[in-house]
Formats: C-alpha cells, structure tokens, sequence
C-alpha cells in the first residue's frame, strides 16, 4: 500500500458547485422558490400562513 496521497489547492467543481451569478438565470432554469412545506387546504382556503 502506498503512502503517497493527491492533493489539490483547488476544489472540485462537483463538491463545490458555483451558485448562480444572476438571480434571473436561476429563475429561468428552476422557476420561482417555493417554501419548503406547502400549506395545508385549510390554509389555503382560509388565507393563513
């Protein structure tokens, strides 16, 4: 077994994926931002949050 081990002073683009430069390009590929749990009907039908 070797001992040798790769390092890189530069990360990986696939552990460190770049965030969108402009707002309206993420929103043109992935639509608008939803919350993370849809309200329920009552909610819904009733208006609260």
């Amino acid at each position: 077994m070797s001992s040798l081990s790769f390092r890189s002073s530069r990360p990986d683009q696939w552990v460190q994926p770049r965030a969108y430069r402009d707002a309206s390009l993420r929103y043109m590929k992935h639509g608008a931002i939803r919350p993370m749990e849809e309200p329920g009907f009552l909610a819904r039908v009733f208006g609260r949050r």
